[in-house]
């Protein structure tokens, strides 16, 4: 007889059913994984004997084969341990062997019989309330697993022992409810910043829109405590987008205690980061730092610094709001809409905007160009604010600190957000979220200009040389600042600032 447990082989964020067949037959004692498992499957064995044998079961003498069908899709990963093992204890009739039938299993087990927590029990509770069964997970995971629904029966235990108590009525575990980091009150605020008022200006039509915001400044002068205060005036993640966010988390092992958090997240990766780290991939082709980074902030600090081949892998996740990471024998597609935040010096002694300094390397221009051009035009052309931020004077420093904080901002950022889901979900694109996610179709439906506002587009557009992509990212950008003005219509004066952002950008593009 063949006993079966149902489990699931992650596929990017997608779970696929995956069917353990467990069968004890006559023979040589002998015990065989079969099914495409990769290392830590195989090891499964040895970890499933002893946590029986702490749990007071035995092997029996026979020859036992595990087939995890179908026997074509990769199997990775430490969760197989658990749906093996209770596949195993109803074949020698340890619990009953019906009480399996409708349950997703997955866990990792430990050689004293705990189930230790594993990654990706968020999808995998999704995908079995998607086929109306419940869940067999480590209790360590039940709070997170109980997100998926609220009518998903779990089983969250924290041992074998405790899970054949529960099917013989001896001790019934409760379901587990779901839980959420309390967010804690912040101590980074844009009231610590004195002076900077253009660089704030910018960081809050950035926050609104969800636009790419590139900053180049002097050492010292506030670029990464600037980018590091983003957060603060962001608004919460909405349920839609905490979902969305906690099964990348969740595939990456990035969620602690079971609880998800509203907060959105800010990824700082160091300049040596390697291509797959940023973007994703490795063996098990996991989420790389612009996935964990969906719907947050992907912070880039030091940009020239970075490897100019990992910077323009960034061009096409900027563009769709995904990342395709392709391998010999399968394929995986990571979402991946984030704000690319960078910071960077001007030149590489970082003192070629100071009035008459001389630099030693040769003229300043050409200085500024070799280390500007280590960025390649095709992604400066898809980032919509660009700033200088000069060096903060003395006379700043000892002002006393200015009177709005982010909370002042964060409620305008939270108004001007409000505008753009209401605005598209009239539109009949509810999927959209912000004007840097909206499509030309659908952008020259909200962002209609008046004629005097068509004739200054044109003649900056012949001007300026702007490509098709930077035209509409001026007209974002423009749709956000009459959003944060709280205007139906957008003003010459809008469109004004949208295109002084992107002269800069123009400018640096050619010194590049």
């Amino acid at each position: 007889m063949v006993q079966r447990v149902s489990t699931v082989a992650f596929e990017g964020i997608e779970a696929r059913t995956v069917d353990v067949q467990v069968q004890v037959a006559p023979g040589l004692p002998a015990f065989y994984v079969v099914g495409l498992a990769d290392k830590a499957v195989s090891e499964a064995r040895e970890r499933v004997r002893s946590a029986l044998i702490a749990s007071g079961l035995a092997l029996p003498a026979r020859r036992i084969t595990v087939n995890l069908a179908p026997a074509d899709l990769p199997k990775e990963g430490s969760h197989y341990d658990l749906p093996i093992a209770l596949g195993l204890m109803a074949a020698i009739g340890a619990i009953p062997a019906d009480a399996l039938a409708g349950y997703t299993v997955l866990g990792e087990l430990g050689l004293d019989g705990s189930i230790a927590a594993v990654a990706g029990v968020l999808p995998a509770a999704m995908a079995a309330n998607a086929r109306d069964e419940g869940l067999i997970c480590p209790a360590a995971c039940g709070a997170e697993a109980a997100w998926a629904s609220p009518d998903l029966p779990i089983i969250a235990a924290s041992s074998l022992i405790q899970i054949a108590n529960h099917f013989k009525g001896t001790q019934v575990l409760s379901r587990p409810q779901p839980r959420v980091h309390s967010p804690n009150a912040s101590a980074l605020d844009l009231r610590d910043i004195k002076g900077q008022e253009s660089a704030k200006r910018a960081l809050e039509i950035a926050a609104a829109g969800g636009h790419h915001l590139l900053m180049i400044g002097a050492p010292g002068a506030g670029k990464s405590m600037l980018a590091a205060r983003l957060p603060s005036i962001l608004p919460p993640l909405t349920p839609a987008e905490l979902l969305e966010v906690s099964m990348i988390a969740s595939v990456a092992g990035e969620i602690r205690d079971g609880a998800l958090t509203a907060r959105r997240p800010f990824r700082a990766p160091h300049h040596s980061a390697s291509m797959a780290a940023l973007t994703g991939g490795g063996l098990r082709a996991r989420p790389g730092e612009i996935s964990l980074a969906h719907q947050g902030v992907l912070f880039l600090d030091e940009l020239p610094e970075f490897d100019p081949r990992v910077l323009d892998a960034l061009r096409q996740p900027l563009e769709n709001g995904e990342v395709a990471i392709a391998r010999a024998n399968h394929r995986v597609t990571y979402p991946a809409r984030f704000m690319l935040v960078a910071a960077m010096n001007p030149c590489r002694c970082g003192r070629a905007y100071e009035p008459g300094y001389a630099c030693k390397r040769g003229r300043v221009e050409r200085c500024t160009a070799d280390y500007q051009g280590r960025i390649s035009g095709p992604l400066m052309d898809r980032i919509d604010l660009r700033i200088e931020v000069p060096a903060v004077s003395a006379a700043d420093l000892i002002l006393p600190p200015p009177a709005e904080g982010s909370a002042e901002v964060a409620a305008r950022v939270a108004a001007a957000r409000d505008r753009q889901r209401q605005r598209y979900a009239e539109a009949g694109a509810p999927q959209i979220r912000t004007n840097a996610e909206a499509p030309a179709a659908v952008l020259e439906q909200v962002a209609q200009l008046d004629n005097a506002g068509q004739t200054l587009l044109r003649e900056a557009a012949e001007t300026m040389q702007l490509s098709a992509r930077g035209y509409h990212r001026v007209l974002r950008v423009a749709r956000t600042l009459a959003d944060l003005d709280g205007a139906a219509a957008i003003s010459r004066l809008h469109l004004a600032e949208a295109l002084s952002y992107r002269a800069l950008a123009e400018d640096f593009q050619r010194a590049a």
